[in-house]
């Protein structure tokens, strides 16, 4: 029987199985292992992230948009939706393979949005940065 999401306990669990997968994958896993140098301090943030996204707790402190406009640009402007597909599709696997429920449901919809969102900061970054250099 699958567990529901409840606590930050469960919400750390869920990050930690997901990143195993991202560190794993021979698609994309390059780059969040070229860029992320702490793995424990890395996934304590995205533990609050995840949190504060579906607790409303005042744990994460960041700028998700920023951070992946750099870790784009990094990368010469050359992330894709499909990495972002993949990352998507890793997500609800580990949300199907441990947790049900509503909060599982929301976490699920709520990283569709941000990866949406994320992609497209990332692109306005590109176009700002092309403009910039003119």
């Amino acid at each position: 029987m699958k567990k529901l999401i409840e606590n930050r306990t469960d919400v750390e669990f869920l990050v930690h199985q997901f990143y195993a997968k991202i560190r794993a994958d021979r698609e994309i896993g390059f780059y969040f292992n070229t860029m992320i140098k702490d793995w424990d301090k890395h996934l304590e943030k995205l533990t609050d992230f995840w949190e504060t996204n579906l607790f409303a707790v005042k744990k994460y402190k960041g700028n998700p948009h920023q951070v992946h406009d750099n870790v784009d640009a990094n990368f010469g402007g050359n992330i894709t939706a499909e990495v972002f597909g993949i990352w998507l599709n890793h997500w609800f696997q580990t949300i199907d393979e441990h947790f049900e429920g509503e909060n599982a449901d929301t976490l699920k919809r709520r990283a569709r949005k941000m990866s949406t969102f994320l992609f497209m900061s990332m692109f306005e970054h590109r176009k700002k940065m092309a403009e910039n250099s003119l």
